[in-house]
């Protein structure tokens, strides 16, 4: 089973760089592994991200989110069962990641399974000031953030494929 271990962020937008970081940090320690692809940094989106998940059989995303009320340093895992495609698939501009993924298949490229998709979303505080250094908070909780992210990816490295997957993917939020 080949899969790509995939940091998604700019390291240079403040609390953007977690995804990257993190990542960087997991490809020291998972790097070596059979069949793991690690992709440090990554700041395409869209459509694009088509090709850089083509051939894969599972897919590991680190990003960030902010979401109201949220806690910087705080996380959520789910699959991409759980996102939700845009309207219409016939519109290039309004291409979200899942829309991206059912455009893909549909063209017949090689893309994982939905339920192989499995996507870390840590929340942030600020992910719009330029600065190469994170927030106060999120630095803070990054020794345990990556402890936990890391002790789930392992898990996942570990098992074979899972097929369907936890139906409508695996929310969980530490």
């Amino acid at each position: 089973m080949r899969t790509l271990l995939l940091g998604m962020g700019n390291p240079l937008l403040r609390d953007d760089a977690v995804g990257v970081r993190l990542a960087s940090h997991l490809a020291a320690r998972f790097g070596r592994s059979p069949g793991l692809d690690v992709i440090e940094e990554c700041s395409v989106g869209g459509l694009n991200l088509i090709d850089v998940v083509a051939g894969y059989d599972r897919l590991i995303v680190i990003d960030s989110i902010k979401t109201r009320g949220g806690r910087p340093g705080g996380w959520y895992r789910f699959t991409a069962a759980a996102l939700q495609n845009t309207m219409n698939l016939s519109n290039v501009h309004d291409a979200n990641f899942a829309t991206a993924l059912e455009l893909g298949r549909r063209m017949g490229t090689p893309l994982p399974d939905d339920g192989e998709v499995h996507v870390f979303a840590v929340e942030v505080d600020d992910n719009l000031t330029f600065s190469e250094t994170m927030t106060p908070a999120l630095e803070a909780a990054y020794p345990e953030l990556l402890e936990e992210i890391g002790s789930e990816v392992g898990a996942i490295l570990e098992e074979g494929p899972i097929g369907a997957g936890v139906p409508g993917g695996r929310a969980a939020w530490k």
